[in-house]
């Protein structure tokens, strides 16, 4: 299993920590600020699910004209540590 640390850029959250295990089923998504609700919940609802699905789903979500997203850039994340696998 790899463990993922993301400094996030221009939200809210200044981290996201997750798991990817080795069928890319994601596990364990912590956010460090941002909207404690909102963010528990996403890491909730993506809780094993397929770790490129969800980086799909959650590409390109805008909050507030940042031009990006808490989820957005979880997305970001997904996929750097995909590239890097």
């Amino acid at each position: 299993m790899k463990n993922v640390t993301y400094k996030t850029q221009r939200v809210c959250s200044k981290q996201i920590t997750f798991d990817i295990d080795d069928d890319n089923k994601l596990h364990n998504v912590k956010f460090l600020g941002g909207c404690p609700g909102n963010l528990l919940a996403i890491g909730k609802l993506v809780e094993g699910k397929d770790a490129k699905e969800i980086a799909g789903i959650l590409k390109g979500n805008d909050c507030g004209g940042r031009g990006t997203s808490c989820g957005d850039q979880f997305a970001i994340a997904i996929e750097d540590a995909l590239k890097s696998a």
